[in-house]
């Protein structure tokens, strides 16, 4: 019986080798939200952890405590769905693990032996080590996690690295054996790769803490824990992501050395222009046709971007067989969103310092909203870099070597299918669940000035005559004896109240 759900349609007429692509997509993509996040956090933790050590201001400890529940939701959730995907290399892509294996297998030991273990070995430390072990211990168990994500980036884009320019290696009996590491790991465009991705991880955390923190003014938080963690975010998007489009335009350089056909794709370049090559700013790129369809062209731009040269020269997709062309429909749109967004986060944080500068960034509510609606956009914009520079090197799965119709596994497209369709289900109950909960903490904020944290002891009534035993508990009955000194302690505070508001933007800017 043919199915009557338009889904379930579109996935019977796919193949299992499409249908392995599509899964191995959606489940890479749910994946790197999240490491992409806890790498960010798990610094910017780190950062407030230290002026926390430094200055014993105690919105710094709020935050830390804050943000690293978020921290331990994202990093759990980003360890459970990359086990997933290393399953898959051996369920679906049993011919490019029989092939890389000798090579790709390595470097993920070596992430596991160095990275994950160092943040397994610490994490706990950093959650519920506060008031455990030493204020200076814990902050080095903060940052052991820290590293440990840098590290486990370094491996990982290492192996991907490898797999878009690859070197140092030998081909024996129908596998790649390793001849010299060096080469392996630091590869022509791992340099490019690594520092791209660490920036992003980095944007996507500072998007993040700034649209909690101008959900929190717009809601109107004032203290000075929510002002700190606005004016953090946004200084480090200011310095970020103008630095992020230098790393990008030297990564495209590298791209145009190593990958001209991806390029080509990219810009939606067909024929190889001499005497300068105009930038396709906008069109839709047409595979069949062999052209870009209502290009707007502005002259020369497109040399003068990929090879800063007036008339540099750029292969256009005909250049190269049409088996051997990526889509360039998909790369054209996905790299400019992620170059528009990227210059919506330059504005966002350009318009921040100017609005510090002029000492109303507290109050411009505009601007609040605008922070708050580029939240998401720190995702949006890693997924899109993501699909252009995987998408860009089929229909190679290690460039120039192997073909991704190699690397599949001998499977139906019913069993591809059927997991297919068991993990749409599950990840959208686990993980929407889990982005339900961060959500959650983020709208709760950081504990209010004053309040008790998770870290502090409760509280006890004093040593006297009536209670000689120190440190018991306050029982409820206590209440009544304690009302006066309560009264006169409200009263004290609203006498002060005005005073602790005014200091509390001392602190900001101290």
């Amino acid at each position: 019986m043919q199915s009557s759900i338009p889904a379930l349609q579109t996935l019977s007429s796919l193949s299992a080798f499409d249908l392995a692509r599509l899964q191995f997509a959606f489940t890479v993509s749910f994946h790197i939200v999240f490491p992409a996040l806890s790498i960010g956090l798990a610094s910017f933790i780190a950062v407030l952890e230290a002026c926390w050590l430094k200055t014993r201001k105690p919105f710094y400890k709020d935050l830390c405590l804050f943000w690293s529940k978020i921290f331990a939701v994202a990093f759990g959730m980003g360890v459970v769905s990359g086990v997933v995907i290393s399953y898959e290399f051996g369920t679906n892509w049993a011919g490019f693990s029989s092939f890389a294996g000798p090579i790709t297998g390595p470097l993920l030991m070596y992430e596991v032996m160095t990275a994950f273990f160092l943040e397994a070995g610490f994490l706990g430390i950093m959650l519920f080590g506060w008031n455990r072990v030493s204020p200076r211990a814990h902050f080095g168990a903060t940052l052991m996690v820290a590293i440990g994500t840098l590290i486990s980036t370094f491996w990982i884009l290492a192996s991907n690295s490898w797999m878009q320019t690859p070197q140092g290696f030998k081909i024996v009996d129908g596998h790649v054996v390793p001849t010299d590491w060096f080469k392996i790991i630091f590869n022509p465009s791992f340099p490019y790769r690594l520092a791209h991705m660490a920036i992003a991880a980095f944007i996507v955390a500072a998007l993040v803490v700034a649209a909690t923190g101008a959900w929190h003014l717009l809601k109107g938080r004032r203290d000075a824990a929510v002002k700190k963690m606005f004016a953090m975010a946004l200084g480090l998007l200011l310095v970020l992501a103008p630095v992020q489009a230098i790393v990008g335009d030297a990564h495209g350089l590298n791209t145009r050395e190593y990958q001209p056909a991806k390029i080509a794709a990219i810009e939606g370049i067909w024929d190889t222009e001499q005497g300068g090559t105009a930038l396709n700013l906008f069109g839709i790129p047409d595979m069949q046709a062999e052209t870009t369809r209502f290009a707007v062209k502005i002259p020369h731009l497109g040399s003068l971007i990929l090879t800063h040269s007036w008339d540099g020269e750029i292969k256009g997709l005909k250049s190269f067989p049409p088996a051997e062309r990526p889509n360039s429909t998909l790369l054209f749109w996905t790299f400019r969103v992620m170059v528009g967004l990227g210059i919506l986060m330059i504005v966002l944080g350009a318009s921040g310092w100017w609005l510090r500068k002029r000492g109303t960034l507290y109050e411009s509510r505009t601007f609040q909203r605008f922070a708050l609606a580029m939240g998401p956009t720190g995702f949006i914009t890693l997924l899109a870099g993501w699909i252009t520079t995987e998408a860009g090197r089929q229909p190679w799965v290690v460039y120039g070597v192997m073909r991704t119709s190699q690397a599949v596994s001998p499977l139906t497209a019913q069993q591809v299918g059927v997991s297919l369709m068991a993990f749409i289900v599950v990840y959208f109950l686990v993980f929407g669940t889990g982005i339900y909960y961060m959500l959650k903490l983020m709208r709760t904020g950081p504990a209010l000035p004053g309040a008790m944290s998770d870290t502090q002891p409760p509280a006890t009534r004093p040593r006297g005559l009536s209670n000689p035993q120190h440190g018991l508990p306050v029982r409820s009955g206590d209440g009544a004896r304690l009302a006066p000194a309560a009264l006169a302690a409200s009263q004290s505070a609203s006498a002060s109240e005005r005073r602790a508001r005014s200091a509390a933007d001392q602190l900001i800017d101290a």
